[in-house]
């Protein structure tokens, strides 16, 4: 099976990454969920595929990083991935001992990596939704980050004026960052200024 294969591809790869105590590789998903509740996980690699049960997850700072692999079909059509609760894209073709270790690197300095054509899919909608502006769902946390990224506030600063961790506003700046399809802090509040969701200045 492709996925079997892929597996033992992405544990060999992970071997050589000396930052990396132990992998597990999960054949299904009831595996995926035994194992997040008995061990504790630091970064959760996963297909597309998949992407309907990381719902499940949420956005919560208990829960592992995920690191999503898609395929260039995807990353051409976003839409589906903004509402996942996902830290990282990573092109399936692209996928190499460098590109791996490259998406990790920025997941935990709080970036969401992102392949070439899906940010440059993401860059052209934004030119191509300002004169055709669809609706964007934000929750009530979500309109109050976006406004202190407007100001220009770090994670930091965000986290101190809501009063959560700097995990949570990460994750806020992830949905952010998805749902208005940017890739990233400054395009979202170009966006968010063209869908009317704040003001420009």
């Amino acid at each position: 099976m492709e996925n079997d294969v892929l597996r033992r591809e992405l544990a060999m790869v992970l071997r050589r990454f000396p930052a990396v105590d132990a992998i597990h590789q999960c054949p299904d998903w009831v595996e995926v969920e035994r194992l997040l509740s008995s061990v504790r996980i630091d970064v959760l690699i996963v297909t597309s595929g998949e992407g309907h049960r990381l719902r499940a997850l949420g956005w919560h700072d208990s829960r592992p990083k995920v690191l999503m692999l898609i395929d260039e079909e995807q990353a051409a059509d976003p839409g589906p991935l903004a509402d996942l609760p996902v830290d990282g894209f990573l092109l399936r073709q692209q996928l190499s001992a460098r590109s791996l270790h490259d998406a990790l690197r920025r997941m935990r300095s709080g970036e969401i990596p992102m392949p070439t054509v899906l940010t440059r899919q993401l860059l052209g909608r934004v030119g191509a939704q300002s004169g055709n502006l669809r609706p964007v769902s934000l929750t009530a946390r979500e309109n109050e980050t976006l406004a202190l990224l407007a100001e220009g506030l770090s994670n930091k600063q965000i986290a101190r004026r809501l009063r959560i961790s700097e995990h949570g506003v990460k994750r806020l700046v992830g949905s952010l960052l998805l749902k208005l399809g940017s890739p990233n802090r400054t395009t979202a509040v170009v966006t968010a200024m063209k869908f009317g969701i704040i003001d420009g200045v």
